[in-house]
């Protein structure tokens, strides 16, 4: 009760009492005065009695949600009362305070927090247009509820891989198999009707498929490997000029000294790396670049220094590559030519493997092209004496 109405009261009692009032008048004045005074104070603020009637601090819960990772609504009815950091980090700032319905825009979300059906859904696009969330329902009281949201954005690009992966591989395992098996059934069938040299020509298509197999099905060990290791950092401090320079010598043995030149430092250029996976990720940009580039220009490998980084640059001279096609490059068996990569051999994996060296040895992996003129593939390591 307010002291001052009080006050008041019994001044306007004792003035009547001198005035020469009935002192039961006075007092039937205080009294009535003193209960208006009660009637009229304000009601309990809200958050008081909210916290008594639900029987925690609203101010309590919300410290304790504040540093969780997982992002987490605590509910008034329909309004959020509570957002944590990781709540604000994914859906605003503005959510604190607003309608559940408003700040979700989503039927099975809302669904989910009127408690029409299970305590767990699956949201597509809550935050952005591909993203994947699962929604908890946690019943406090009649009308508190904990919602907790689990991104699940990762996960599902992740699954969505392993389905084109899986299916990308079986097409490019039909193919070359399809091939062999008809051919074998040609040759079965019709053993005495055919030429020798039309069956000569049978088995060498047949020895060149099953090359083709083997070379995919390497490569996709190759990947697999890699990719089981990508966290695993390498240790071993190795040359990468050293390298470079032998890759060089043995292209230039096989496809002759006009096919390659090499350009660096005599000092050794020292990264933390894998020699095997570094090897193999130089014998692969050579090999594209004498693939696909001017078989009349020289494939040309630099190796250089900058500041606390080594660089690698593979160059050739061939016909480019549009400027829409680079940025898919390193997926797994995008070709900007099919019937031209399988013609050469190619598996469509190489510069997938290249990406997935670069990143287990914290590298960086840059492609430049110009129709007409060539392409550049520049690869950056941290020095052995940097930290990566």
């Amino acid at each position: 009760m307010p002291k001052a109405g009080i006050l008041i009261a019994l001044t306007a009692g004792v003035v009547m009492l001198v005035a020469g009032a009935n002192p039961w008048l006075a007092l039937g004045v205080v009294l009535a005065w003193t209960g208006s005074v009660w009637l009229m104070q304000p009601a309990p603020d809200f958050q008081v009695n909210r916290e008594r009637k639900s029987g925690f601090s609203v101010d309590l819960v919300s410290s304790f949600l504040e540093p969780l990772a997982s992002p987490l609504l605590l509910l008034d009815r329909d309004r959020i009362i509570v957002g944590n950091r990781a709540a604000r980090d994914a859906l605003g700032a503005h959510i604190v305070n607003q309608d559940v319905r408003v700040a979700l825009r989503h039927p099975a979300a809302i669904a989910l927090v009127s408690g029409d059906g299970p305590a767990e859904v699956t949201v597509q696009g809550l935050t952005a247009t591909k993203s994947v969330w699962r929604l908890r329902r946690h019943r406090i009281d009649s009308r508190h509820l904990l919602l907790e949201l689990t991104d699940g954005t990762s996960e599902a690009d992740i699954s969505k891989a392993h389905t084109d992966f899986v299916a990308n591989a079986s097409h490019e395992l039909r193919t070359p198999l399809a091939s062999i098996l008809g051919y074998l059934e040609t040759l079965t069938d019709q053993a005495e009707d055919i030429p020798p040299e039309l069956r000569q020509k049978f088995l060498g298509t047949m020895e060149s498929e099953a090359r083709r197999m083997r070379a995919l099905v390497e490569d996709l060990m190759s990947l697999s490997r890699i990719e089981a290791e990508k966290h695993d950092l390498p240790r071993e401090t190795i040359d990468l000029s050293a390298i470079a320079r032998g890759i060089a010598r043995d292209v230039a043995s096989i496809n002759g000294n006009e096919r390659i030149t090499f350009s660096g430092d005599d000092t050794p250029v020292s990264i933390v790396g894998e020699r095997s996976q570094i090897d193999q990720l130089l014998r692969n940009l050579v090999d594209n670049a004498i693939k696909y580039g001017n078989a009349d220009a020289p494939v040309a490998i630099n190796i250089a220094t900058r500041q606390t980084k080594a660089i690698l640059t593979v160059s050739d001279q061939g016909p480019g590559i549009e400027s829409e096609h680079l940025p898919l490059l390193t997926r797994r068996f995008y070709r900007t030519d099919p019937g031209r990569s399988r013609a050469s051999g190619g598996t469509g994996l190489g510069l997938a493997i290249v990406k997935h060296i670069v990143e287990r040895h914290r590298g960086d992996l840059s492609i430049a092209s110009k129709v007409g003129e060539g392409t550049t593939v520049t690869v950056s390591f941290p020095l052995a004496d940097q930290p990566s």
